[in-house]
């Protein structure tokens, strides 16, 4: 989690994504909607999830940049992520977290209807990147329901650390479906 600027945090969220869409493209229906021993979630539930979450994050992140941007407040011109967002970051990756309310997932939206909304949320996202890289996406903060507070550059940070755990679940779903 060493990025340098914006540019790379936007590249990594792509390439996670990617991974996230390759490890779709093979799924059949009923691997999407069958419940793993041991899941609390189906993939397609998985999947839904996500799409809230990012579409959460880009709201929020729009919300702390137009802030920068009312109150003239520069991009400082390097990217700055908190020890604290560092540690629970890695901490939050190695246990079993439950979804608050607002992130649970209805449970009837296919796969393709989720990943529409997500494509929506990444079209969003590029339009804020303008804000990310001219406003302070640093000294504003809006609380995580895990990792605390976090500033707009750290929710983009997590959005692609959060596929990217889901990636990985969907994946050892998949081979418990097998």
């Amino acid at each position: 989690m060493n990025f340098q600027s914006i540019d790379e945090i936007f590249a990594e969220n792509d390439r996670i994504h990617a991974g996230l869409l390759r490890t779709l493209e093979s799924i059949s229906d009923t691997q999407a909607s069958k419940l793993a021993d041991g899941e609390k979630w189906t993939i397609s539930q998985i999947v839904e999830h996500i799409a809230i979450v990012d579409e959460g994050s880009s709201k929020i992140c729009n919300r702390l940049l137009t802030k920068a941007r009312e109150e003239s407040r520069p991009a400082a011109g390097s990217v700055n992520i908190s020890n604290g967002f560092r540690m629970q970051s890695a901490e939050i990756d190695q246990i079993k977290i439950v979804a608050p309310d607002r992130v649970q997932p209805s449970g009837d939206i296919p796969i393709a209807d989720s990943l529409v909304r997500m494509e929506e949320n990444r079209l969003r996202l590029g339009e804020i990147k303008p804000l990310f890289e001219n406003f302070d996406g640093d000294s504003d903060k809006f609380p995580h329901p895990f990792l605390g507070d976090l500033s707009a550059v750290e929710w983009l940070i997590m959005k692609g650390g959060h596929e990217a755990r889901h990636t990985r679940q969907i994946e050892r779903i998949l081979q418990k479906l097998a």
